[in-house]
């Protein structure tokens, strides 16, 4: 059975007004700035004159208070006379020029059907070598669509009967396309699981559940897409040296996008005896299990929370984890040498989410 995906190439040689697509997900979205919200096709060309069709279905996530309708019509010949000149519905349809209203008006006086609200629609009524369709959406809210699929010839269920069952959009026709669309989805899944096993490609929801598998816990939303994927390609390589400080130096990476400084404090407190060093004064030393993560920037509290919460996956049972950022200049103080990165600092208000460290310039 033909099959049509409608993909890029098919998208972008239509005619999008006020949707843009996506070429990173497939996916159609809404343009907020229009008013106007509609997608038509350029011609689906079957090669067979008199062809039937079977099945339109695509995915769709849209706002309860908008509606969509979609027009397909079908037919042997792919122009028709405008304002007094032959023209093919694929120049009339794809041309930018023309408003949607008169592309759908034209559409509907050829024969069109509408179909209102429905993203899984028997095509059996349509012959004809050429298939077009169009989207149109009205409404204030958001909307989005992908994975258009247009299959050819109509259900190959109804010839696996005898002669006398096989009447083109009878009754028992439309019923064994039931069973058929529902093995047709079931092959679809089956197909695509290569990509949904494919740590690449697989989307945002599986990437979360094989963590799980691996003992790491990504719920909540706090990770992006390309953080997550990355530490879940990573995971059986992390998971082998749970506990270390290469471990954690390599998930902070990750998360970071840099390398950040760890300090153990064992070590520190080693050094300072062996070199008989006494400690500074008003200092007070952390405890031997615990360990300091210096990041050579400034973050937000969100990715505070963030490398807090991984590092506490992989972290040792009885350590503790203490964050330290840079600011984004040194500033003279009493403690500071003059250097070439150094600058006099300017007095700041401290004001609610404002980013701002409470240091000796902060003026409450």
């Amino acid at each position: 059975m033909p099959r049509y995906s409608i993909r890029e190439n098919r998208i972008m040689s239509g005619s999008l007004t006020g949707l843009v697509f996506d070429p990173e997900t497939g996916e159609i979205g809404m343009d907020p700035e229009s008013v106007f919200h509609s997608f038509f096709l350029r011609g689906i060309d079957s090669t067979e004159t008199g062809n039937f069709w079977g099945r339109l279905s695509f995915k769709i996530d849209i706002d309860p208070e908008m509606i969509f309708c979609t027009f397909v019509f079908s037919t042997d010949i792919n122009d028709f006379d405008r304002k007094g000149e032959r023209i093919t519905l694929d120049d009339f349809l794809t041309d930018p020029d023309i408003p949607p209203d008169e592309k759908l008006a034209v559409l509907k006086n050829t024969g069109a059907v509408r179909y209102v609200g429905q993203n899984d629609i028997l095509l059996y009524s349509m012959k004809g070598r050429y298939l077009y369709i169009a989207f149109d959406i009205r409404g204030n809210g958001k909307a989005r669509f992908s994975n258009i699929r247009v299959d050819s010839p109509g259900d190959f269920f109804l010839d696996s009967f005898p002669e006398i069952y096989r009447e083109e959009n009878s009754f028992f026709h439309r019923y064994i396309s039931i069973f058929s669309s529902i093995y047709n989805d079931f092959q679809d899944d089956i197909n695509a699981l290569p990509e949904i096993l494919d740590l690449n490609t697989c989307p945002l929801e599986m990437l979360i559940e094989y963590g799980s598998w691996m003992g790491i816990d990504l719920k909540g939303g706090f990770l992006s897409e390309d953080v997550i994927r990355d530490i879940v390609k990573e995971a059986y390589e992390l998971n082998k040296i749970k506990g270390t400080v290469k471990c954690l130096r390599r998930l902070l990476t990750i998360i970071l996008r840099e390398e950040p400084v760890i300090i153990e404090h064992n070590l520190v407190r080693s050094w300072i005896r062996e070199e008989n060093i006494d400690y500074p004064q008003n200092f007070k030393p952390r405890g031997v299990y615990d360990v300091t993560i210096l990041i050579k920037k400034r973050i937000t509290e969100e990715v505070r929370h963030q490398v807090m919460y991984m590092a506490d996956q992989f972290k040792p049972v009885r350590t503790r984890i203490f964050i330290a950022q840079m600011d984004e200049n040194a500033i003279i103080d009493s403690n500071t040498y003059l250097d070439i990165n150094t600058k006099l600092p300017e007095k700041r208000r401290a004001v609610l989410d404002g980013d701002l460290s409470l240091d000796g310039t902060v003026v409450l």
